[in-house]
């Protein structure tokens, strides 16, 4: 890699998904930290976009060149604390489910609870 080269690896379980609620989970390691030893905030976004987009999917698996997709238009995070090692969840809930747009809340919090990140993200389906 060159000097202005960058690398990472994300990887989480989504372990749930319901009627009014997604939920997913994430070890925190090394291909996430930033230069200051603590999750990348762009690492909790994508976690808790993907999580959400979950929630609006439904539980339809996701394909490439699947007929609709929840594009997410909108993201509003708050970065509220943050870790350097533990177990991360994100938990996803409707704020309005429409027929075309719908939002969704996800908060990340480390293993004691305490909110990390509180994303609202704003999704247009294409079904």
């Amino acid at each position: 890699m060159g000097q202005d080269s960058m690398s990472g690896q994300i990887a989480f379980d989504l372990t749930g998904v319901s009627e009014t609620g997604a939920e997913g989970e994430m070890e925190i390691g090394p291909g996430i930290l930033n230069p200051f030893g603590t999750v990348h905030a762009g690492a909790l976004i994508w976690f808790a976009d993907v999580i959400a987009t979950n929630l609006v999917l439904g539980g339809r698996p996701v394909s490439e060149g699947m007929d609709s997709f929840p594009v997410a238009v909108t993201l509003n995070a708050q970065l509220l604390a943050n870790r350097r090692e533990g177990r991360l969840t994100a938990r996803s809930r409707w704020v309005r489910r429409g027929r075309r747009v719908s939002t969704v809340r996800t908060e990340v919090v480390d293993a004691g609870g305490r909110v990390l990140l509180d994303l609202t993200s704003t999704h247009i389906d294409a079904r």
